[in-house]
């Protein structure tokens, strides 16, 4: 295959690179050198400021742009009066606070211009996947979200040639094919990618609270929540462990807070037995205790086998299938919460 640098450097430094190079190109002194770039950057700058501003049509005329100002990944100043900043996150997401922080500098220094400048545009540019109940926390920070299929179809309407370019928009367009492969690939070859494209699926399907990786010592696991709801005061929810399906409750000091005499033990045993009885009297077999129990803040008290809730994993998933065996797995659990409380 011909030779990519996004390939090759795939640290969010290189898209930095890449954003504020591509931004640059918008400056009207730069349209002599290459028109099409210079139309490319301009829809660009253009949607970015739709993002915050929607009736937004002004000719983009001049451009600053450059990295790493006071933290910030990507900034730009765009006709003398506006200034956008970008957050750039491929596979992370956001964290300590960072975007409240930015928003709050380039206001600071908005504010200081004269005359001044309209307030900032604050943009959340994600290349890689983010469940979507991380996505509603950067909007909550008065960020806009600028996705990789948006930056996808606006590089698609422009044929630049510019290796550059080109092999950034290969890179996104190879991102984008590998999220979508576990439609068409046998479960048991599933990898992290393949886990994230189906999490995304369910997103749009039946509303999963939310999805991401596990960081623990035997290894880590990508896991979907699929619910929360409650037995009392104990959150009760399925959470798929990739191939596992668990039934778990929490007990962690941020959900619930425990009584004094009461142990969590007592009380994950409490409710797996609630939940492996009503298996039992609606004959749902395949519902199973763990073989051994935990003692931690998230405990699993039954779970289903990958066969009997994904399907067998020498086939490709029945999407649809899947999709009602999990719906069907959630309402069993709410009405046996629900008979309980």
């Amino acid at each position: 295959m011909k030779p990519n640098i996004f390939d090759i450097s795939t640290k969010e430094l290189s898209q930095d690179a890449f954003i504020t190079w591509l931004l640059l190109w918008a400056d009207n002194t730069n349209a002599s050198f290459d028109i099409n770039l210079n139309k490319c950057a301009a829809e660009l700058i253009t949607e970015l400021i739709k993002k915050e501003i929607p009736n937004f049509n002004e000719q983009i005329i001049t451009v600053r742009a450059g990295r790493q100002w006071r933290n910030i990944d990507v900034w730009a100043e765009v006709n003398n009066k506006y200034a956008i900043i970008i957050e750039d996150k491929t596979y992370t997401g956001q964290h300590s606070g960072q975007l409240r922080r930015y928003k709050e500098t380039t206001k600071e220094w908005c504010n200081e211009q004269t005359p001044k400048y309209h307030a900032p545009i604050c943009i959340y540019l994600k290349t890689g996947n983010e469940s979507q109940q991380s996505l509603n926390l950067v909007k909550n920070e008065g960020f806009k979200i600028y996705n990789r299929l948006e930056f996808i179809a606006l590089l698609q309407n422009h044929e630049i040639n510019n290796d550059i370019y080109n092999d950034f928009k290969s890179r996104l367009f190879k991102i984008e094919k590998i999220n979508n492969e576990w439609e068409n690939k046998l479960i048991n070859e599933w990898k992290g990618n393949d886990w994230q494209g189906f999490y995304q699926y369910l997103e749009k399907q039946i509303n999963i609270v939310g999805w991401d990786y596990v960081n623990n010592k035997s290894g880590g696991f990508w896991n979907a929540v699929l619910n929360w709801d409650y037995w009392g005061i104990y959150p009760v929810y399925l959470q798929t462990e990739q191939y596992k399906l668990c039934f778990k409750i929490s007990t962690h000091p941020d959900d619930v807070d425990m009584p004094d005499n009461v142990h969590r033990g007592d009380i994950r045993n409490e409710i797996s037995e609630i939940i492996l009885d009503s298996a039992s009297e609606r004959e749902l077999k395949l519902i199973r205790r763990p073989d051994k129990f935990g003692d931690g803040n998230y405990m699993t008290v039954a779970f289903v086998d990958s066969d009997n809730w994904l399907g067998d994993k020498e086939d490709k998933i029945n999407k649809e299938k899947v999709k009602e065996r999990l719906k069907n797995y959630i309402d069993f659990l709410l009405d046996t919460i629900k008979n309980a409380c």
